[in-house]
Order: structure tokens, then C-alpha cells, then sequence
């Protein structure tokens, strides 16, 4: 690809507004909820469970039905092919059929002629249960011994040897909780029956291929029979990976079944209770280390909660396994993964993947040994990273592009870390109420889906007679800028500005076969298919110029200026209408699949990634020892994105991420009560980080490298991995707590959420702590 075309490793212009920021911001992007809708349109709402186990007796119905402005109300006996939302394990059911298995499982489905009507009608069913025992948490799921499949392990060396025989050794234990993606735009689907049985679904949807299959097997329909087509999401950070599924299923079998147009439109309560979150885990570990910190056997135990059905729990638990070494070596290590099945709702993809919930494991270890040893973490993180003859994952992989020792000198040195360290200490050495800490934690991210066949992607570019180029991928847009990377990418194969390129709505029909647009890697595969497709047709113009003017192919120059032909400058208009006359096919699909993975899950070993992103992040906080609560005072990010496709998108992304990180771990609690209800269902009892939560002083810095392997723009993904700079904030928390009893070598029981509550029980502790 180099050889072809030089162009694709510099963009022109990079730094490019969203394409729908104007929209955003005036309020004219359309999402699925603002699109007109039809006089006869249905409006839909689920009978929930109210038990979190329980066989089905009876469903009395009859009110339901009764209720003012209610059309048809279906169960799961209406559902004319597989009762199926599932994204693997075919355990996901539209309607429950015999038992429900969580609180807040849909039941039946209510089609009436108002939103206010359906979900009113929708309280009004009378189900009879007998009701089954329950497993809510982690540990009643390991009393009952429910996996959603066997524990994993991955090995290397022997961990147990070298506890044994290491100079140091310690246990702990901690807690990491759950997180609701709180997307802006709650889930929402638009199906139409078109002819033929044919059906038209628009789905705030970041999986569009995988919601026309299962449409498809639900109706026994074909899947060139059903289209899907997503525009923009208000937000999705995974939530909206597999979960969609189920509302677009549920609109799609009300408009096949009635011939009407249907809508979902999910009440934020309703979708609180009945969509995945991010897993919970129980963290134990032990590890053994010498006197300067190099941890010399390691053995991890991460139980995490999967909810009551597979979802997409096996993935995402392997990531957390790959992800618990973070940037450091470990030359002995065990970790187990143990997958629980719980009477919840399904926990799912949320930004990250497991990712952090594996870092933020082996940074704990980190702190802990940093405490017992009673010097600052950073020189203990510095003493394990990977190195020359250290460069080998557990998993096989060599990390071959490891910038992280430089990346943390830098921001070291440019955040003024060992100075503020200082600083901080006296700080607390005088102040007997509010206390300080202090944080340096890197992040190490790969990149690629480690579901293998995931990574392939496909898009269509037309160029019209008039010059204009439009261009159709497989990506969904969800804020994250993906379509404008992609639109750079075409109008720079051409050399035309940024505005001669329409990038239309994720759809089908256009693009088949699609993976998510997930594991941050939206840009890597539709970019790179989309540089594909657009070269592909600048190749057929080359040649057609070069015949028509008698030259060579080296002679035609797509540049700013217009197209050079020897002696000659053409618009490139001019040379899209000459080539349509000249019968010359102006429209072209691109295709590109990620090279060099080969993983092998049966033993955990293999490349599972084509590349690792990496950055590091500096947190300082401050604590109030009497109530517990805390403040963010200063983040400085040194983050690498290789080369850039789009310097503001990108550290727009990285600003996103690391403020949602920081929520994830101090403020957004998931609660359930003991029947397995959850009582953080809105924003009155969920708290999301606000404004007032950004610190003052927030620094984003892009790393000047760029990425080793042949990525488009030799650019890296920027999706995910900024999510997990957060942990500097935990670490930070962590140490301030600490400082309230600065003589002891010992860690604080701090868990995540670091709420209030947590950092009072955890400053407790620690001062009780012998």
C-alpha cells in the first residue's frame, strides 16, 4: 500500500470539527426519536418481571388488552421463528417463555397508539410465579457454583515456586463495582414493513449486522430481507453493542405481526433496569517481590459478575486477563478468571472491554507492594516495566512498540511529579483535616477484536459525475468522530476538500457483514477499507487519463491544486465527467481484514493484537477525612494516538474517556437489594460526573510517534484506552487515604467506587489497621 500511494500516511488538513457538530449543537442532528412519525404508528412497551428467578405459572392478560389505546399485546407463543436477541449463546430471549431470570426481564410486549399508553398499559399484566432461589452476588453465585462457563486460567512460569522462594510476599483483596454507560440517547427503534414481507428497522445500534440476522431468524425471514440503518447515537460506549437487539426486535415483531410502523423508545428507568452494565469484579492476589520491587510470582483470581445470561462475558473476561499486566513483565504469573452467573441483569460491553478491570487488578498489586515496601508506587511501576529480554506477555505476544518508559519519563518530568510529590507530603504533614495524594499509572491497551474473524471490514465509495464523492462503511457513528476520520481518509486518496465528501448512514444494504464498532477499532478497519475503495477508483481515473492524454500513470498527479496531466491541470469534477463519459466505473467497494493475529484461546496464547496503544496520566487529589469526599485537583495525560488522523477529535476522545473512568471508579454506584432489584435505576439515585467534577487543571498532550504497524496514517485507536488513565485517580484516592496514618506499611481497604461512604469505611480501616 506504501508503494502505491504515499498519501496515505499524511493527511492534509487533520485537525476537522465532527461532521455533525454544527448539527449538535443547533439541535438539527436527527436521531432515531426526531424522525416524523406515521398516523398509524405503534408505540411499544414491555411487562417486566418482578422476581429475579421464578417459574411462570399464569399471565392474565385481559387488562392489558382492555387498557385504553392498546392495539395488540404479544407474548413470547407470537414469535414466529427463534426467540432470540442474543449476540453468541442463543440464551437471550425477546419475551421470556416458562421462567424469568432477573428482575426487570421482559415478559410480554405492549403495542398501543401513544408512548403514555403502551407503558401504562404495560403495568396492568397479573403474572403468577412461584418463585426460585436467587443468586444476586458474586458470592452467592460461588456458593451455588453458577459459571456461565468454567474458570479460565493463564499460566506462565511458575508463580507458586516464586512466592516461595521470593524475599517478600503479601496478600490482599478488593472490590470493583459496575458501571451503566448513561448514554444521552437512550436505546430507541424505528421498524416499517415494507413489501413483500420486507422490513425496514433505523436502531440506535452499534452492532447493525447483528441486529438484521437476528430480526431475520426471529421473523424466519432472509436477511437481504431486512434492513438496518443507523444514522448517529447520542452515546453507546458498548451499551448499545448487543443490548439494541432487543428493542429492535421487539419493534420489528410488532410491525411484521401488524403491518403497522412500530417504535421503541425506552423510558431511561426502564433502561437502567433492563440493559447490561459494565462487570463487577472481586479481586484476590498474591505476590512475591524483592527488596526493590520486582514482582517475582504473581497469582491473580479476578471473579467477576456476568448476570444471568452469557451476553458477551467470556470476551470480555479474557480482556481483563490479558490486560492484568498492564505495562509491567511478569516473569511468573497465574491468573484465574472465574465467570459467575447471577440472577441480574447481563453485564455487556462497556468501554474498555475488561481492559480496565485488569489494569486497575495489577495496579493494586503495584500500590500494595509500593506501601509495604514504604516507597512511592511510581518506582516500583518503573522497576517492572517492559524491556529488552522483558518483552514477552503471559499470553506470547511480544510487545514489539513499547514507548511506555518513555512516555512516563516525559509527562514525569513535564508534570513535575517528584516536586509535587514533595509538595504533597508537606501538604498533609500540616493540614490534620484534608489530606493529599498523588498518582502516575500508565496504560497499556491492545488493539484488535481477540474475537479473530471480527476483524474485517468493508465500505462502497461513489464518485459522481460532478465530482462529489459519497461514501458509505460499516462503522456507526456514536459521537466518537468516526465518520469524519473516514471522510479525511477518502477526500485525501482524491486530494479534494473535506466538504466534496457525503458520508451516508450505516446501512445493510449497502455494506453486508459488518462487525461492531467496537474494540476501537472503527477507524483502523473502515478507514483502511474505505482508503481501499477510493484507491481502487483513483487507480481505473489514472489509467483512463493516462490513455486519454497519451501519457504514462506516473504523469497524473492528484494534488490540493486539481489533477495534473502532463502539461495539463483539471478540476477534479472535470475528470469525473470525462471518465463517465469515457465509461469508466466511478463507484467501487473496499474490503480490508487486520494481518498477522493468530490467537489461540484453548491455551491463551498467540496474538491476540495487532498493536498495543499506550499513555500515563498524573492525578492529584484531596480528600476530607471527616465526610469522605473528595476532589479531583489536577490530571496531566500524555497519551499516544500515533499519528494522528484528527488531533481535536482525538484528544477530545481522550478528555471523554478519562473523565468517564474517573466516574466509573468514584462516583457512579451500582446498588441492587437483596431480590436483585436495582435501585440505582436514575439520575436521581445514579451520579454521573458533571462539570464541576472536571478538574481546573487538565492537561492533554499527544505522544509524537507513530504506530509501528502499517495502521492507515500509521495512526493508533484512541476509543478505549484513555478510559483507563483514570486508575491515576483511584491510586491518587488511595494514597491520600493513606496519608491519614502515614507511619503504617500497609495499603488502605479502599474499593471502587471510591465513594464518600468507601473512602470514610476505607480511612477506618487503615487507622485500625495493626
Amino acid at each position: 500500500m506504501a508503494e502505491r500511494d504515499p498519501a496515505w500516511k499524511v493527511l492534509q488538513k487533520p485537525s476537522q470539527p465532527h461532521d455533525s457538530a454544527r448539527l449538535h449543537v443547533s439541535g438539527e442532528a436527527r436521531y432515531a426519536d426526531d424522525l416524523g412519525e406515521p398516523a398509524d404508528m405503534l408505540h411499544l412497551a414491555f411487562g417486566q418481571s418482578s422476581e429475579a428467578r421464578a417459574r411462570i405459572l399464569s399471565m392474565d392478560l385481559d387488562a392489558v388488552r382492555a387498557a385504553p389505546g392498546v392495539v395488540a399485546v404479544f407474548t413470547a407463543a407470537d414469535i414466529p421463528g427463534a426467540n432470540d436477541v442474543s449476540p453468541v449463546a442463543g440464551d437471550d430471549r425477546l419475551l421470556a417463555d416458562g421462567e424469568v431470570i432477573c428482575q426487570g426481564q421482559s415478559v410480554f410486549l405492549v403495542a398501543a397508539t401513544s408512548q403514555r399508553a403502551a407503558r401504562f398499559a404495560a403495568r396492568l399484566g397479573k403474572i403468577e410465579y412461584e418463585v426460585l432461589p436467587a443468586a444476586i452476588t458474586i458470592a452467592d453465585a460461588q456458593a451455588a457454583q453458577a459459571l456461565i462457563e468454567p474458570a479460565q486460567r493463564m499460566v506462565r512460569g511458575d508463580a507458586g515456586a516464586a512466592m516461595n522462594t521470593a524475599p517478600r510476599r503479601l496478600a490482599g483483596r478488593f472490590e470493583m463495582g459496575g458501571q451503566d454507560h448513561f448514554y444521552l440517547e437512550g436505546h430507541v427503534a424505528v421498524a416499517t414493513p415494507g413489501e413483500d414481507g420486507q422490513i425496514h428497522v433505523l436502531s440506535s445500534t452499534q452492532h447493525p449486522s447483528e441486529v438484521q440476522h437476528l430480526i431475520a431468524h426471529m421473523l424466519h425471514l432472509s436477511s437481504a430481507d431486512v434492513t438496518v440503518e443507523v444514522r448517529r447515537m447520542g452515546g453507546a460506549f458498548g451499551g448499545k453493542e448487543t443490548q439494541a437487539a432487543l428493542f429492535a426486535g421487539a419493534a420489528a415483531l410488532v410491525a411484521h405481526r401488524t403491518g403497522r410502523p412500530a417504535k421503541f423508545r425506552c423510558d431511561r428507568d426502564d433502561d437502567m433496569v433492563m440493559t447490561g452494565k459494565r462487570h463487577e469484579f472481586e479481586v484476590a492476589y498474591e505476590v512475591g517481590f524483592d527488596d526493590e520491587g520486582h514482582l517475582l510470582g504473581l497469582l491473580l483470581h479476578l471473579a467477576s459478575r456476568c448476570g444471568a445470561t452469557v451476553d458477551l462475558s467470556p470476551a470480555i473476561n479474557d480482556r481483563a486477563m490479558f490486560h492484568s499486566d498492564n505495562c509491567y513483565f511478569l516473569p511468573n504469573v497465574e491468573v484465574v478468571s472465574e465467570r459467575l452467573k447471577t440472577n441480574t441483569v447481563s453485564a455487556t460491553a462497556f468501554r474498555g472491554f475488561g481492559g480496565p478491570q485488569g489494569m486497575l487488578a495489577i495496579e493494586r498489586v503495584i500500590e500494595d507492594v509500593a506501601a509495604h515496601l514504604g516507597v512511592d508506587p511510581l518506582e516500583v511501576r518503573v522497576a517492572n516495566l517492559y524491556g529488552p529480554g522483558r518483552d514477552t506477555t503471559p499470553y506470547e505476544m511480544v510487545v514489539a512498540d513499547n514507548v511506555a518508559p518513555q512516555i512516563i519519563a516525559r509527562l514525569r518530568e513535564t508534570a513535575r511529579y517528584d516536586e509535587r510529590v514533595r509538595a504533597v507530603a508537606a501538604f498533609n504533614a500540616a493540614n490534620p483535616i484534608l489530606k493529599k495524594g498523588i498518582a502516575l499509572t500508565p496504560v497499556k491497551f491492545g488493539i484488535s477484536f481477540t474475537t479473530t474473524h471480527l476483524n474485517q471490514a468493508g465500505a462502497l465509495v461513489h464518485v459522481y459525475a460532478d465530482g462529489s464523492i459519497q461514501v458509505n462503511h460499516g462503522g456507526t457513528e456514536m459521537g466518537q468522530g468516526l465518520y469524519v476520520k473516514v471522510a479525511q481518509i477518502v477526500a485525501d486518496v482524491f486530494a479534494v476538500p473535506l466538504s466534496a465528501v457525503r458520508i451516508t448512514a450505516t446501512r445493510t444494504d449497502k455494506v453486508p457483514n459488518t462487525s461492531a464498532t467496537a474494540a476501537s477499532s472503527g477507524a483502523d478497519l473502515n478507514g483502511m477499507a474505505a482508503y481501499n475503495a477510493a484507491a481502487a477508483i483513483r487507480e481505473r481515473l489514472t489509467e483512463f487519463l493516462a490513455r486519454t492524454y497519451a501519457c504514462s500513470g506516473g504523469d497524473v498527479h492528484f494534488t490540493p491544486g486539481g489533477v495534473l496531466v502532463g502539461a495539463e491541470t483539471l478540476t477534479f469534477g472535470q475528470v469525473a465527467r470525462k471518465a463517465h463519459i469515457g465509461r469508466i466505473s466511478l463507484s467501487s467497494t473496499g474490503y480490508y481484514a487486520t494481518p498477522g493475529i493468530d490467537y489461540d484461546r484453548s491455551v491463551f496464547k498467540g496474538r491476540p493484537f495487532y498493536y498495543f496503544a499506550y499513555g500515563a496520566s498524573v492525578s492529584e487529589v484531596v480528600i476530607d477525612t471527616l465526610t469522605g469526599e473528595h476532589k479531583v485537583l489536577a490530571v496531566d495525560i500524555l497519551h499516544d494516538v500515533g499519528r494522528s488522523l484528527n488531533p481535536v477529535v482525538d484528544m477530545g476522545q481522550i478528555e471523554g474517556g478519562f473523565i468517564q473512568g474517573q466516574g466509573w471508579l468514584t462516583t457512579e454506584e451500582l446498588v441492587y437489594d437483596a431480590r436483585g432489584r436495582l435501585l440505582t435505576h436514575s439520575p436521581a439515585t445514579y451520579k454521573i460526573p458533571t462539570a464541576s467534577d472536571r478538574p481546573k487543571h487538565f492537561t492533554v498532550t499527544l505522544w509524537d510517534g507513530e504506530n509501528v504497524e502499517p495502521t492507515i496514517n500509521r495512526s493508533k485507536a484512541v476509543g478505549e484506552p484513555p478510559f483507563m488513565l483514570a486508575n491515576s485517580v483511584f491510586c491518587a484516592l488511595s494514597r491520600a487515604v493513606a496519608a491519614t496514618a502515614p507511619d503504617k506499611r500497609a495499603i488502605p481497604p479502599l474499593d471502587a467506587p471510591a465513594t464518600p461512604e468507601r473512602i470514610l469505611k476505607a480511612i477506618a480501616g487503615h487507622r485500625a489497621d495493626p
